[in-house]
């Protein structure tokens, strides 16, 4: 499901590519409350949220809850633990958007310069962001809208915040924890290792661990975390099965998949699309 500023692609329901590095746009669907630890966002990222509650506590420790209508504002670079609640019967449901640097300071210039590094909450009651959505989905859904068109209201959540008078999210230098990450983005199924990382890094593997290390990471937990992660993401936003989204991101069975996700997240990956007693 991948979305390109300029050059904007159909989203598919079965399939989704890798993030761009412009506009991705990513309807979230989970059928059982969960709490994910440390997920990492290494763009800007807002979360509409359509059905249900989000929970989300931050690396300060501080907590917020979105409730259905509202907004979040993910800045860049953002390491958050988060905990989707459905509401009943009804699954939580919510509409992604990620922004790269780039889309963000073409809005928010400022953006280069602020000191706001803390999730924003935009509040349903008071701003209405959920007005935005019908006019997100009608232009991720309209192959024949005009080029121009699209790439504009692409941009409107960001240009509407503003407007509000929300801050820019400050745009940080990117960590060597993102620059890993982006790499290995670009082919989850790709046998990485940390020299070949380290290399395509321009710097010695050692000096590559020496600077994760400062950063509390090592390249296995980043290579597994970012699996994981975007296995996560492929069960809440598309009808691939579980087996296609383990050889997707690169585990060899999808048992494996299923053993580390549990792991790491403390359900087994069916239970995202599935409820359980």
């Amino acid at each position: 499901m991948r979305f390109l500023l300029f050059q904007l692609k159909p989203m598919s329901t079965n399939r989704t590519s890798q993030p761009s590095d412009s506009v991705s746009v990513f309807p979230i669907v989970q059928a059982t409350s969960s709490v994910f630890p440390d997920l990492y966002f290494r763009q800007t990222f807002l979360f509409f949220i359509e059905s249900g509650s989000k929970r989300v506590v931050d690396s300060e420790k501080s907590e917020l809850i979105a409730e259905t209508g509202d907004l979040l504002l993910f800045p860049p670079e953002s390491m958050v633990t988060m905990e989707n609640r459905p509401v009943m019967e009804n699954n939580y449901r919510a509409l992604g958007i990620a922004y790269s640097n780039d889309s963000v300071l073409s809005v928010f210039p400022e953006s280069s310069t602020s000191s706001t590094s803390d999730i924003q909450i935009i509040r349903s009651e008071k701003y209405h962001p959920e007005l935005l959505v019908p006019l997100i989905q009608e232009t991720i859904h309209d192959e024949n809208l005009p080029k121009a068109l699209r790439n504009h209201r692409l941009m409107e959540p960001l240009i509407w915040l503003k407007h509000q008078g929300f801050q820019a999210p400050a745009m940080r230098e990117e960590s060597l924890l993102g620059r890993v990450r982006k790499l290995i983005e670009k082919d989850l199924s790709h046998s990485w290792s940390s020299e070949e990382v380290a290399a395509s890094l321009a710097m010695s593997e050692s000096t590559m661990r020496r600077h994760l290390a400062k950063e509390n990471q090592g390249f296995s937990k980043i290579l597994l975390n970012t699996r994981l992660e975007y296995g996560l993401a492929l069960l809440q936003t598309t009808t691939s099965n579980v087996s296609e989204i383990a050889y997707d991101c690169g585990f060899k069975t999808p048992s494996h998949f299923a053993d580390l996700f549990k792991k790491r997240f403390g359900l087994q990956p069916r239970s995202i699309r599935q409820k359980t007693d």
